[in-house]
């Protein structure tokens, strides 16, 4: 059996940015002095007149990329999500997020899979700081191609949008030419009856892993990509709870104000049934290569799968 192929999101961000450069003249990349490591240096190469690099000063860049956006073109800013949702949180709520202009966030390196970079820059609150801005887009795509599908999305929607991009290779499980991207729709991969697990980002290849080893022990689980978690898919969400019973939620993010409170927020009062929430239990993350970190917090396939048959039992 050929190995499957693993790309980080982040370099799918940039891949995807050049691919919109070439038809669109508007969109313009900022970065704060890390486009090696956002893989804005790609299209750096590719349009230098519509990249600025701001340095280290991602605050200044918050507000140079809301003037952009007032003259009508969208720029994409880019840097660490703990920069990006954190240091310049105020700037994002109120240059961006207040007068709902057309600004595009790519945020890398985002949660424990940033390494041995260590607690400092391992974000874990990105999304739960995001989720809080009101009419802010936050998207956290699962592979290479849903991260690419995600970023042409945002450069159509009217608004502001967060993107969540990791620095750790992981499997591409999409079929680029069958895959169909749309904004606030989960997607349903695989069926099942006995419980749902909900996952977004790096974990939703650990949650299908999981559920092959359920399957083994007769356990039928549903699994959904939530890439969309603002706007949430609440229509799936409700459904699955009502035909399933209980939810898992799998997310490499703290369990506070992520996917898991954004599932809850969405089925509690038409659906209300058991959701167990896996992810970075109220911690702060540390230094550690990538995978085994993913190992450690139980967030890979092996992971998930036994937190679900500790619940159950």
């Amino acid at each position: 059996m050929s190995e499957v192929k693993k790309i980080a999101t982040r370099v799918s961000y940039g891949n995807a940015l050049v691919a919109l450069g070439k038809d669109h003249d508007n969109l313009i990349v900022l970065d704060a002095d890390l486009a090696g490591a956002t893989k804005t240096d790609t299209f750096k190469k590719a349009f230098p007149e519509r990249h600025i690099d701001c340095g280290i000063a991602e605050c200044n860049m918050a507000g140079i990329a809301a003037g952009l956006a007032t003259l009508g073109k969208v720029p994409f800013i880019s840097t660490f999500a703990m920069f990006a949702a954190g240091r310049a949180f105020e700037q994002v709520r109120n240059s961006i997020g207040y007068p709902h202009l057309n600004v595009k966030i790519g945020a890398t390196h985002a949660g424990i899979s940033v390494g041995e970079d260590g607690a400092t820059h391992q974000c874990n609150e990105d999304i739960a700081l995001m989720r809080t801005i009101p009419g802010m887009t936050i998207i956290n795509p699962s592979d290479d191609v849903e991260a690419q599908a995600a970023v042409k999305a945002a450069y159509e929607l009217d608004g502001p949008v967060y993107l969540r991009f990791g620095r750790f290779p992981v499997p591409v499980i999409n079929d680029k030419d069958a895959y169909h991207f749309e904004v606030g729709k989960g997607v349903t991969l695989k069926e099942g009856d006995d419980l749902t697990i909900v996952a977004t980002g790096l974990t939703v290849s650990g949650a299908l892993d999981a559920a092959k080893l359920l399957e083994a022990d007769g356990i039928h689980a549903r699994v959904i990509n939530i890439h969309t978690i603002k706007p949430i898919d609440q229509e799936l969400l409700v459904k699955a709870a009502k035909e399933t019973g209980k939810i898992f939620t799998v997310e490499e993010h703290s369990v506070i104000g992520g996917l898991g409170g954004a599932v809850l927020e969405a089925i509690g009062s038409i659906a209300p049934v058991p959701v167990y929430r896996f992810g970075i239990q109220d911690v702060f993350g540390e230094s550690g290569p990538a995978a085994e970190l993913i190992a450690k917090y139980k967030l890979d396939g092996q992971g998930i799968y036994e937190q679900i048959k500790e619940v159950l039992a």
